[in-house]
């Protein structure tokens, strides 16, 4: 259990509260434990900050009377509750996110969802199909390529959609930003970080 929550998401912050990254457990305790980050936590609506000795003692409160979507980790004396979002102190720029184009990420974009029929299908049973075909002069783009089953790419073959009477079931895109792709996207301990992050629907 201890190993699980200590490989779990928290979502950085730069100065400005911008989400430039996403890190595991162990790297935002060690940042919150060098006074380089704080915890920024939702408070009745409200987003409140805490270093590491306050969030120490807000830990050792909260540890008796958990909540759903908490997770503790045993520290000496106490349960140290685990954040999910951390702010740098001293961190100003928003380094370029670029989400690489692959194979991987296009599916987990897309929710591993044939965008022609709809139907979630396990990744062998899944390809790629270009939008505009490449024989059209179709690119190999986040903006046209999309995750699809096999009946429906062998249906399509090498036509356009329109020409072979199927529709895209959402307009494919690059992705801005993906923190949540190392984790479910549906996942409700990150329900706090839809405040600083444009997250994909879920299944």
């Amino acid at each position: 259990m201890t190993h699980s929550v200590l490989d779990t998401n928290v979502l950085v912050l730069n100065r400005f509260y911008m989400a430039i990254r996403v890190v595991n457990v162990r790297r935002a305790l060690t940042l919150l434990y060098r006074q380089c980050a704080e915890v920024i936590s939702n408070d009745e609506e409200q987003f409140v900050s805490y270093d590491f000795d306050s969030w120490c003692e807000l830990s050792r409160l909260a540890s008796t009377d958990k909540q759903a979507g908490e997770d503790y980790l045993q520290a000496v004396g106490f349960e140290l509750m685990v954040p999910r979002i951390v702010r740098l102190t001293r961190f100003d720029r928003m380094p370029a996110q670029t989400v690489r184009f692959n194979r991987k990420n296009l599916f987990t974009r897309d929710n591993h969802r044939c965008q022609y029929c709809g139907k979630d299908e396990p990744t062998h049973k899944l390809s790629l199909d270009h939008v505009v075909p490449r024989s059209h002069g179709g690119p190999t783009t986040w903006e046209n390529v999309v995750c699809c089953c096999l009946r429906c790419n062998s249906r399509k073959g090498g036509r356009t959609p329109k020409q072979a009477n199927m529709k895209l079931l959402t307009k494919p895109v690059k992705p801005r930003f993906h923190p949540l792709w190392s984790g479910p996207i549906d996942d409700p301990r990150y329900e706090s970080w839809k405040t600083f992050v444009s997250m994909p629907a879920a299944s």
